[in-house]
């Protein structure tokens, strides 16, 4: 895990990129500016312009990101690899927004249970590859013994088994469930989740697994997924109705003319050889 102030520069360095890129500028100008206005007293100016040396001769920042894996998590390299990917569909802006939110909540005491809620809802709702995705969250620092276990014993399991009951087979309810029938455990789990989760997770089964990450925030305030927000389209129509105002102008001064005796100039629409 990296110092506090650390997080707080790279909230701050996602959150501008992400506000600079519908500018149009060229991203390898954005890394240069930023690298500028990162803290120096951090290791994000160094990285960044590892990173800007990496964009130059290889065009892509994911391939430096996994070689600063003692500074960017594997999550994080595997985002910004997904969203570079040209046949993925995972939009770059969305990819630095769920890095801002994550750089931000590693910044206020976080905990290993919204951490991998966090990155698990990032994977379900853009649609990424819960091997890949699941393996690169297990190499986590902040995930250690058996949360590690846990996450890897999630992947192979996930598809065959919901969701919803991996969750509550690993909570504090589901012991005490166990306890009040007076029955052993059918098998040995590691207790991840509190008595809270539990009930919230046995309340969702069987259902979409947003409805229990929804249910989590809503109770227990784990963090949101940033979502895409809808393109604000305002400006193109506004061209649009202008261009067309324009001709219907036109049109309506060539059938007033024509309207008037000898006002109706046809010559000035000819065209000479070779014009």
């Amino acid at each position: 895990m990296l110092d506090r102030e650390e997080y707080i520069e790279q909230a701050y360095f996602f959150r501008t990129l992400g506000e600079r890129l519908p500018e149009n500028i060229p991203i390898q100008e954005l890394l240069a500016q930023l690298r500028d206005e990162a803290l120096s007293t951090t290791k994000l100016p160094l990285a960044i312009d590892f990173m800007l040396s990496e964009l130059n001769h290889l065009g892509a920042v994911a391939g430096a990101m996994q070689r600063l894996q003692h500074y960017f998590t594997p999550f994080q390299a595997y985002l910004f690899q997904e969203a570079e990917n040209d046949r993925g569909r995972f939009d770059m802006r969305i990819a630095i927004a769920v890095l801002r939110f994550e750089a931000e909540y590693r910044s206020d005491s976080p905990t290993p249970q919204g951490l991998f809620l966090y990155q698990f809802e990032t994977l379900c709702r853009n649609r990424l590859s819960y091997d890949h995705g699941l393996q690169s969250i297990a190499k986590d620092p902040l995930f250690e013994g058996n949360w590690r276990e846990w996450i890897m014993h999630v992947r192979h399991k996930l598809g065959v088994i919901d969701f919803a009951d991996l969750l509550y087979v690993s909570s504090e309810h589901y012991l005490i469930q166990q306890k009040r029938r007076l029955k052993e455990l059918e098998h040995e789990c590691p207790i991840l989740f509190g008595d809270k989760e539990g009930k919230i997770a046995l309340a969702n089964r069987q259902k979409n697994p947003l409805f229990l990450f929804s249910a989590l925030q809503r109770h227990l305030r784990y963090p949101a997924v940033p979502r895409p927000e809808p393109k604000d389209s305002t400006s193109e129509v506004v061209t649009k109705l202008v261009r067309q105002v324009e001709r219907l102008e036109v049109r309506l001064k060539l059938v007033e003319d024509e309207q008037r005796e000898g006002a109706f100039d046809l010559s000035k629409f000819y065209k000479g050889p070779g014009s």
